[in-house]
């Protein structure tokens, strides 16, 4: 996927920044709800200071105890006020989050679904799970703590800036003037250094993703070939590299911080000089003085985070975009507006078909023909990169072809809709995905209405019915997780088992014989060959060309081409390119 290696712009960063915003619309009313809580929590505490500090003053003037009673009463209730407060924005706020991050992993899903498996070609699985999980959940943060606290912030600034200047109008300036530098001043300096630090952050966390899964997956095979402290040098350069692109942003944070706080303690100086001065001219009563002071102490908690989320909404921005690349991506294939009803009973015709793919001057598959009706068996045969592959993506849909024609029932393919046509038409691939469950629950996933009698028939006919009987759990037996408790040619087996039991017209079988001995090869495809009582069309991906005597028809591909096809007694006696194949073997 070209898109995904793309960097975007500062506008495509600021646009799917935005669109990653507007996914709050259906909840905006949680949203407010959290910001006047969070708010309200900001004002308590404030008003809770400012409050201590005036009974604090009146009480050192040792006035009637009851003259004091208001002012104990409001401490405590704005005590319990500020806890309540507090307690409510934390809910809200993180229901609304967390509520809103289901709705965009979903929505990241439902987009990348279409795009599997030909729309992230090129695009690495680490890199992929990076972004659905990774840049996912960095957007939990553009809704707690980048959104959020700016209107927590203006709302709570907005109102103490008047009470301020109800009581002490020059305290306010300087309040205010104060709070605009740590508030903007401050978050402006930070996010231009989130900037230029996170736009190498998000992709070295892919990379080091990538690299964990990678060796994850493929530790065994390292192991065997001894490997693996290569591969660790490789998860560690990248760990440091990511460390690396992190670490300014820790500095930024850090001094942000610092520079807030002295801010912070300038603003209290100046406004205690000036409530000073107004106290010594008769314009403030010096009970006040403490309150207005701490006052000016306690406003700042809500503007001190804002650095912090201005480095978060940067981030942010830089993960929408990277998501973007993926949801945004064109879909290889898309359903008609009104999809044609799928005929019954085939064939499924190649009429000319040739593939192009981006960027390559070379033909994938050019001028293939083929008609694949019902009971016929076809093997397609050729070396790696012939193009045996993109047929079968052909076959199933997962691309279009660039000229020609793919139909089945005299029906184009782009005219079906994609669930139906696989339906009837299905590719058992060669890395069939075994789930971390039993052998019966593999096979029974193509058939959620198969007995374990239909199950054990299909494994059987895949070969595996020896095994299946020799073990003591039978098809009970766990596979483990990704298939890891079988060997490769069982894996392949229970998938080609889930293959004949799946309700299908159509079977495409890519690569069945792979990790199978020349003799498991050969049994195998003399067996799906002369098999007959089974009425399906079956089109026989493979490597492998002994064993496909029975077949109807052998097609035999090079570069794309099928330089070759007929029986194996025709292609056999033609001494071409089947005969080269075969006594290469």
């Amino acid at each position: 996927m070209s898109t995904a290696a793309s960097q975007p712009t500062a506008s495509d960063r600021r646009g799917a920044l935005a669109r990653a915003a507007r996914l709050v619309s259906p909840r905006r009313g949680e949203l407010v709800l959290s910001i006047v809580l969070g708010a309200g929590a900001i004002l308590a505490a404030v008003s809770l200071l400012a409050v201590a500090g005036v009974l604090i003053s009146k009480a050192a003037l040792r006035p009637e105890i009851l003259t004091l009673t208001i002012f104990t009463v409001g401490v405590r209730a704005l005590a319990i006020a500020r806890a309540l407060l507090r307690y409510g924005e934390r809910l809200v706020s993180h229901d609304f989050a967390f509520r809103v991050l289901a709705d965009l992993r979903v929505k990241f899903f439902q987009r990348l679904v279409p795009l599997v498996p030909e729309g992230l070609r090129g695009v690495r699985s680490g890199d992929v799970l990076s972004r659905f999980v990774g840049d996912v959940d960095t957007l939990q943060d553009l809704y707690l703590r980048a959104l959020g606290p700016p209107l927590i912030a203006l709302l709570a600034v907005a109102v103490l800036a008047a009470a301020t200047a109800i009581v002490l109008p020059a305290g306010a300036v300087v309040l205010v003037a104060s709070m605009l530098v740590a508030g903007l001043a401050l978050p402006a300096a930070a996010a231009a250094a989130a900037r230029r630090s996170g736009r190498r952050e998000a992709p070295a966390r892919a990379e080091l993703s990538a690299e964990l899964v990678e060796i994850a997956s493929g530790a065994a095979e390292l192991a065997v070939y001894g490997r693996e402290t290569q591969w660790a040098e490789r998860v560690e350069n990248a760990d440091r590299a990511l460390a690396a692109t992190e670490r300014p942003g820790a500095w930024i944070s850090g001094i942000t911080t610092g520079a807030g706080v002295a801010i912070g303690g300038a603003a209290m100086v100046c406004v205690a000089a000036v409530g000073v001065q107004a106290t010594a001219d008769g314009r403030l009563d010096g009970v006040l003085l403490a309150g207005i002071v701490f006052l000016t102490i306690g406003a700042f908690e809500a503007v001190v985070g804002l650095p912090d989320a201005a480095q978060r909404l940067s981030a942010c921005a830089e993960s929408a975009s990277r998501l973007e690349t993926v949801t945004e991506a064109p879909i290889p294939v898309n359903d008609p507006a009104v999809p044609e009803p799928v005929p019954s009973g085939g064939p499924l015709s190649f009429d000319g078909v040739s593939v192009v793919f981006e960027g390559r001057s070379q033909a994938a598959l050019s001028g293939i023909t083929l008609s694949l009706g019902r009971g016929r068996r076809i093997a397609l045969v050729g070396p790696s990169g012939a193009g045996k592959s993109t047929l079968a993506s052909c076959a199933v849909r997962f691309l279009d072809p660039t000229d020609g024609r793919v139909s089945y029932g005299g029906v184009d393919l782009r005219e079906l809709g994609q669930d139906a046509l696989r339906r009837k038409v299905r590719l058992v691939s060669q890395d069939a995905y075994l789930f971390t469950t039993s052998i019966a629950e593999n096979v029974r996933l193509a058939s959620p209405g198969a007995d374990d009698e239909q199950i054990v028939a299909a494994l059987a006919r895949a070969g595996l019915g020896p095994w299946i009987a020799s073990l003591p759990e039978g098809i009970d037996t766990l596979v483990g997780e990704e298939g890891t408790e079988v060997s490769g040619g069982q894996r392949g087996r229970i998938a080609l088992a889930r293959g004949f039991i799946a309700p299908a017209e159509v079977l495409i079988l890519d690569e069945p014989t792979a990790n199978l001995d020349a003799a498991g090869a050969r049994e195998l495809l003399q067996a799906i060959g002369s098999e007959r009582s089974d009425s399906r069309a079956m089109l026989v991906i493979t490597h492998t060309v002994e064993g496909l005597e029975e077949f109807d028809e052998i097609i035999v591909l090079e570069g794309g081409v099928a330089v070759e096809r007929g029986s194996w007694t025709e292609l056999i006696a033609a001494n071409g390119a089947l005969a080269r194949l075969s006594a290469a073997a």
